[in-house]
């Protein structure tokens, strides 16, 4: 985990624990799910898009 979701914890006014990474990582990673169903494997504009999203998505949240 990246420093955003501590971040994004601490701003909740919570103290960050592990169990708070597992989730934000489950729900990160549910997102990056649900974007890959958009993903068509053409590799199309539309497509190429997509993957770029899921990775950015990835990267700033600093999931794999």
């Amino acid at each position: 985990m990246n420093d955003k979701i501590k971040e994004l914890i601490k701003s909740l006014g919570i103290i960050p624990e592990d169990e708070h990474y597992e989730i934000a990582e489950l729900i990160v990673k549910e997102c990056v799910q649900t974007l890959s169903k958009r993903y068509m494997g053409d590799n199309n504009r539309e497509d190429m898009e997509v993957r770029r999203c899921i990775e950015d998505v990835k990267k700033h949240f600093g999931v794999k």
